[in-house]
């Protein structure tokens, strides 16, 4: 079973006493459901934009976002199809979990998900390798470590997979979970390609799992690509022999902690823009009201026919969902009869 070593510094105890601070912050502060679907929305397009940026792909975030819109942008196949692979596999993250957990079909689906139709050799998806490769900077083409011999990959996966779900980990804070395990991840580098994507989708579903981001507003990936240099010096600075992972770990949690911030600054912002959170509290929406608001946010109206469209239902179970967002003072009626349309109030 993988057996990480770290030590705690201050800088990695300090990190996370102001993440978990941050992290409250957000968890109680007062936000409208159109709030929480935009920054979550926002999280995943940033999040697939950086993570691909990060391997090479040429989309800007613009592009990203349009994409994210279902509307067409000027790029290679391959380069918009890695763009949508992983803005699918964000946005149905808790499929991947096995019974609260991580596995090893959890491991190869996320693999496969990520790489379809994007490989050089299509068999590869969802399948460790089984040839050598290396570790490297793709802006440079420096060679940052040579991972261990494709023999000893599945036995190695099953060792960190092991530790994520063992008793052990859960001593760990989430963040340092995901910190090990992303690093622990990369230096196997069990497939062909897609090894970053992969690893960084995987520490999101750690944190997921583990309560952390439970309402899936930061990403780290983000972090990693504003300052790429940074990020495979981090992965450099581990020595293979000792396989210390405390510097690793410090920049970890320093990318938690800055991109942590930036949603608490952005939550911070948008409540004092209404008045403290009244008794009712938060309102919580269902999955079909919050896809509802994931349209209007990306078009800027919704009518009842789309309703219908989105979810196969009648007329009369569309105008229902409408009905209900209305009461919760949160969409607006436009226009009357065969011209009505819904907005974001």
């Amino acid at each position: 079973m993988f057996d990480p070593n770290f030590k705690y510094t201050h800088k990695i105890v300090n990190n996370l006493v102001e993440i978990s601070s941050s992290r409250e912050i957000i968890l109680n502060s007062y936000l409208v459901p159109k709030w929480e679907v935009s920054l979550r929305r926002d999280a995943i397009i940033k999040a697939a934009h950086a993570s691909t940026a990060i391997e090479g792909n040429p989309l800007t975030l613009e592009e990203v976002s349009q994409l994210a819109q279902g509307r067409k942008v000027t790029a290679t196949r391959k380069a918009q199809q890695e763009v949508l692979n992983y803005l699918e596999v964000l946005e149905t993250l808790e499929k991947y979990e096995e019974n609260g957990g991580i596995t090893g079909k959890t491991i190869l689906e996320l693999h496969k998900g990520i790489s379809r139709d994007t490989l050089e050799h299509p068999e590869y998806e969802g399948i460790y390798r089984d040839v050598q490769v290396y570790v490297g900077n793709s802006a440079t083409g420096e060679v940052i470590f040579m991972p261990p011999p494709f023999g000893e990959v599945p036995e190695l996966m099953n060792g960190l997979i092991e530790w994520i779900n063992s008793d052990d980990s859960l001593k760990y804070d989430p963040v340092i979970v995901a910190g090990l395990s992303h690093y622990e991840f990369v230096r196997i580098h069990p497939f062909v390609d897609g090894n970053g994507r992969t690893s960084r989708a995987m520490a999101t579903l750690i944190l997921y799992l583990r309560k952390f981001d439970i309402k899936r507003f930061f990403t780290l990936d983000d972090y990693y690509d504003s300052d790429r240099n940074a990020y495979y010096s981090a992965l450099k600075s581990v020595d293979q022999n000792t396989l210390d992972l405390t510097e690793w770990l410090e920049y970890f949690t320093d990318g938690v902690l800055l991109s942590i911030s930036k949603v608490k600054e952005k939550v911070l912002q948008l409540s004092l823009e209404k008045h403290k959170k009244d008794s009712e509290g938060q309102i919580a929406l269902t999955e079909k009201q919050t896809k509802i608001i994931e349209h209007l946010i990306s078009n800027g109206r919704i009518t009842s026919s789309d309703v219908q469209n989105m979810f196969k239902i009648s007329r009369q179970y569309a105008h229902k969902e409408i009905k209900k967002l209305i009461e919760l003072n949160i969409v607006d009626q436009k226009g009357t009869g065969k011209a009505t349309y819904y907005t974001i109030k």
